[in-house]
């Protein structure tokens, strides 16, 4: 990236630094949220005093830092469950930062651009290239929509409300308008300065005043009740033949706690099953009977198998009650290199290098179970932090939404509490209950406002049984979807060509 820049500025470069530190420790487990709204101010001047080309160079140069510092935790999964030795851990971790970092590299570039015209014009139009940027960012090449700004906020109810009407992207639009505001009092005249901050001040007082508004709404009246469990199996065990037993006992023995209290539906974690439940009767019939003597029915996670000679492998969710499988949905979201590898014609080799690069097959269809307790839709691990796969559940009509994850790769790092952050979103954003159990943690309820009601810790084996609402309306992002990250879209297409025709001209 140095070679890109023109003028290096080692004075600079340690600000920029420091910010896209202070940035990254925003998101969980560090929470310093606040720091998200003065952070992107030093690059923002930086890209509007400086040309293009050093405007895109430092902006890749904080993203890069900013990505690093945030994906950390995937250096404890490769030092972990691969065969790359340590130092060199960190070069596929520094590879998805730096190809993260582009994105901040682009959005710096477009300013830049921009402020040759205007820098007022450069200035407004930065949130929706942010936001455009965030949206690109988890949709091109599989799309990995992890860190985007409005995540950081998600323990504060008041601002993150508004996702029911733009998802988080509204939430990443406040969060940018304030950061250029605060960048235009250091380069614009006081009456620009002025009037900018008078629009984040509309913006931010809007926001937290429809965040008291909904919040104080009553909730759904209708409910029902719900139990998950926390086994705090450890990885290398959950599939290893000789703990098979130990795994499979320590799940009854948690149902039949959560059962006692009398659940409408006992929720287990994303491939809990160290067996493949449509190919093994006995445990298809001893679930059968582990729900018929509780009465309540079993959504477990399990692979799945079909075909043959060579099975095609999935990651199922299972609806198990005393008559057998109720329903079954397959995950249509899978992770790159971690599920399946992409272009694996070419790159496939690097399968034996990690032990958690598996090779499944995708699912077709977002089905919602009719419940019981009410039509319920299942995102499994990864597919949660897809907001658009969610609202395709909700749309299905689904009344309460289930993620059964597995984040036990992770360890006890920051990456179980940052996949935690998203969910408090997706929530919002249709008004629905998400109920979250996790292999190892962090197991949650979460209510329609944002809240974490009750949660379990990493790595403490237990259950919880919650009464939670229902589903019963639909908002605007429900209906709607993404319009913010649309128009987002086209206003950076316009105000880049605008610039373009004055400058042909």
């Amino acid at each position: 990236m140095g070679f890109l820049i023109r003028r290096p500025s080692l004075s600079l470069a340690a600000v920029l630094f420091v910010t896209a530190l202070g940035l990254a420790l925003a998101f969980p487990r560090t929470d310093w949220e606040g720091t998200v709204w003065l952070a992107l101010t030093p690059l923002l001047v930086a890209a509007v005093r400086r040309p293009v080309r050093d405007g895109f160079a430092w902006g890749w140069f904080f993203g890069t830092v900013f990505f690093l510092v945030l994906l950390r935790w995937l250096d404890f999964t490769l030092r972990t469950y691969s065969t790359i030795p340590w130092p060199l851990t960190w070069l596929p971790t520094l590879a998805i930062a730096g190809y993260c970092g582009l994105y901040v590299g682009a959005f710096c570039a477009g300013v830049s651009w921009l402020a040759q015209r205007s820098i007022i014009g450069a200035l407004a139009a930065a949130p929706f290239l942010w936001v455009a940027g965030e949206w690109i960012r988890g949709h091109l090449l599989g799309g990995f929509p992890w860190g985007l700004l409005g995540y950081s906020q998600y323990l504060h109810l008041n601002v993150i409300q508004i996702a029911e009407l733009a998802g988080v992207y509204g939430v990443s639009l406040v969060i940018v308008a304030v950061n250029a505001a605060l960048a235009g009092v250091l380069v614009l005249s006081w009456r620009g300065a002025i009037g900018g901050l008078a629009v984040a001040s509309v913006v931010v007082l809007g926001t937290l005043a429809f965040g008291a508004w909904r919040l104080a709404a009553p909730a759904s009246p209708a409910e029902a009740t719900v139990a998950v469990m926390q086994p705090s199996i450890e990885q290398p065990l959950k599939f290893e033949p000789g703990h098979a037993a130990t795994t499979v006992a320590i799940y009854f023995s948690l149902t039949q706690r959560a059962g006692a209290q009398r659940p409408d539906l006992i929720v287990w974690p994303e491939t809990a099953l160290p067996t493949v439940l449509r190919r093994d009767t006995e445990m298809l019939r001893a679930l059968g009977s582990l729900s018929s003597s509780l009465g309540v029915p079993l959504l477990v996670g399990s692979i799945d198998a079909d075909g043959a000679p060579v099975p095609r492998l999935r990651n199922s969710a299972f609806l198990v009650t005393e008559r057998g499988i109720a329903g079954r949905y397959d995950k249509i979201h899978l992770v790159p290199f971690g599920e399946f590898v992409p272009l694996s014609g070419m790159i496939g080799f690097v399968r034996g290098w990690a032990e958690f690069i598996a090779d499944l097959e995708p699912g077709s269809n977002t089905s919602v179970f009719p419940g019981p307790p009410a039509p319920f839709g299942v995102v499994i691990c990864y597919e949660g932090i897809f907001p658009e796969l969610v609202r395709d559940f909700v749309k299905g009509g689904a009344r309460l939404i289930v993620n059964m994850t597995n984040d036990g790769w992770f360890g006890r790092t920051s990456g179980p509490w940052q996949h935690l952050a998203m969910y408090p979103f997706r929530a919002v954003e249709h008004r629905v209950t998400v109920v979250r159990a996790a292999n190892t943690g962090v197991s949650a309820f979460i209510a329609p406002t944002g809240q974490i009601v009750r949660r379990i810790s990493l790595f403490e084996r237990s259950t919880m049984t919650e009464r939670v609402s229902l589903r019963s309306g639909e908002t605007v992002y429900t209906r709607f979807g993404d319009w913010l990250a649309y128009l987002a879209l086209c206003v950076t297409a316009a105000a880049l060509a605008v610039r373009a025709r004055s400058r042909a001209a």
